[in-house]
């Protein structure tokens, strides 16, 4: 830019009134603030999906069925894998009354449709989540994971 375009650039810049500082932001609206404050911590991560899908879960088969009322559904990351064939998803301890969800595993691994779990939508996320637990809990009481529906004949 030569000096000469700048002196006619500043002469008109003095001419052109400009709003308050302040009053008006962008397109005339004031400067937005983030959705969540300082204080409160973000909401919605994969972790937090991943305890939501698998707490609501649990308390309907806990609710459908007495014998999983006192059986805690737990989470850890990944297992401790013995073989190299296969990533276990989850691990039944019944004297112990304890289901524990691996959520890498689950997460990781899983498909959708030919899909990994992490590319899915939410819908199907949340389905294989489900499964996951429904089929764990099925393991514990030795049944299908189809029988731990619940049947709105009976």
């Amino acid at each position: 830019m030569k000096w000469w375009d700048r002196a006619r650039r500043a002469e008109h810049d003095q001419a052109v009134p400009r709003p308050a500082a302040g009053r008006h932001g962008r397109h005339g609206r004031v400067g937005r603030s983030a959705l969540t404050r300082p204080p409160v911590p973000a909401i919605g991560s994969r972790f937090d999906r991943f305890e939501m899908t698998v707490t609501s879960t649990a308390d309907f088969l806990r609710g459908t069925w007495s014998d999983l009322r006192d059986v805690r559904f737990e989470i850890a990351s990944m297992p401790i894998a013995e073989s190299d064939e296969t990533v276990p998803r989850w691990s039944v301890d019944v004297p112990r009354r304890r289901i524990v969800l691996y959520r890498v595993a689950i997460e990781r691994l899983s498909k959708a449709h030919g899909v990994p779990l992490l590319q899915a939508d939410e819908f199907h996320r949340r389905a294989l989540v489900e499964g996951a637990v429904f089929r764990a809990a099925a393991e514990y009481l030795g049944r299908d994971p189809f029988d731990l529906g619940a049947d709105p004949y009976h």
